[in-house]
């Protein structure tokens, strides 16, 4: 082959023709500063920016129409109930929205935020873990305080103070915790025997969150809005050490957990014919217990995941949003959303682009 034949092959291998992008995409293009500072449009700049502020502009724009969104904007069944044909009914019927967090979005700032929502009654129904609950009825007894990553475990644990990533709570605030708390179990029990209530995660949850009685507390706005806070796994934490403890001091409380599981089931499969929408902060059980209801429904219609969770290790907490839909957790029909992103960043400025708005404008 001549060298003027192999330099044209290879510069048309090289300068391969484009697919027009034109009319299926966007130009990729950030915000100009010297625009002046206009949060609005910083925030609307993200869906073009790339990488992960596109996917945070994606989250957006999601909660965004999951919110707006109204059982009059979808086509009448014509099997549907009387109620269901009212159209004061159906322009009033929303989207139930779920919220998940791992515990320490509650040992961070994020816990101000979380409690904004249950303050405005923006969310239907939310899902943590233990520490979720603890932390949030702790801070309403002594704060925690920012420290770093790198001190050193066995110094910290000698001055008696328990490290949370790059923030600290000392023991004494434990100590407060059992004080309050072992009062509050010994009247459940005596409830169990005296009026027969049989207990489950959700009331114990709700029960303290109007003992606590302190608005910076987001179960106590919870409790005080009839926002279930559903936590399964109620005896891993700092509560499960107190009913422990209190198990040998006062013995008898049953929890059921059964029932718990039928109710966060029903939230979903009731839910019907409104939409439901799950936001989900990191991952593990929230984040499973969550999308496992809205499977007995055949999958949320909208999906936000906020975490830095990989996939490649098999976890439910770093799968990718089409791994539920392949479940029916999320359904085929929707466009859910990963970002993959630190929490504590992501989600106080997705909050302020969809909630806050509509809650400032009333």
């Amino acid at each position: 082959m001549e060298e003027a034949q192999l330099l044209e092959k290879v510069h048309s291998s090289v300068m391969r023709a484009s697919q027009d992008l034109q009319e299926v995409s966007k130009p990729v293009l950030g915000y100009d500063f010297a625009q002046g500072v206009d949060y609005e449009r910083l925030f609307d700049s993200f869906l073009s920016t790339g990488f992960q502020a596109s996917h945070l502009g994606q989250a957006i724009a999601l909660v965004n129409q999951m919110l707006d969104w109204r059982l009059s904007h979808e086509p009448m069944d014509a099997n549907c109930s009387d109620e269901h044909k009212d159209p004061c009914f159906r322009a009033n019927a929303k989207c139930k929205v779920f919220l998940g967090f791992t515990s320490n979005m509650i040992s961070s700032g994020v816990r101000e935020t979380i409690c904004f929502l249950a303050k405005n009654k923006m969310v239907d129904v939310i899902v943590t873990t233990a520490g979720g609950i603890e932390e949030d009825l702790i801070k309403c007894l002594a704060p925690s305080f920012l420290g770093k990553f790198n001190l050193p475990g066995a110094q910290l644990r000698s001055n008696g103070l328990n490290r949370i990533g790059n923030l600290l709570v000392p023991n004494e605030n434990y100590c407060k915790f059992e004080d309050w708390i072992l009062p509050i179990l010994d009247q459940l029990l005596l409830e169990q025997k005296n009026q027969g209530i049989l207990w489950t995660p959700s009331k114990v949850v709700a029960r303290l969150g109007k003992e606590i009685n302190n608005p910076s507390s987001y179960l106590y706005w919870a409790q005080q809005n009839g926002i279930p806070v559903f936590c399964p796994a109620l005896t891993d934490g700092s509560l499960g050490d107190m009913l422990y403890f209190h198990s040998f001091r006062n013995p008898g409380l049953v929890i059921d957990i059964i029932q718990d599981v039928r109710a966060i089931n029903g939230e979903a499969v009731h839910a019907s014919p409104r939409k439901t929408g799950i936001i989900i902060l990191g991952g593990g059980l929230p984040k499973h217990h969550i999308c496992n209801a809205n499977m007995m429904r055949n999958g949320a219609d909208f999906a936000i995941f906020i975490n830095t969770g990989q996939e490649f290790d098999g976890s439910d907490s770093g799968a990718q949003p089409d791994e539920a839909v392949s479940w029916g957790k999320i359904r085929g029909s929707a466009t859910p959303v990963k970002v993959h992103c630190d929490a504590t960043i992501a989600f106080p400025l997705l909050v302020s682009q969809t909630f806050a708005p509509r809650v400032t404008k009333t």
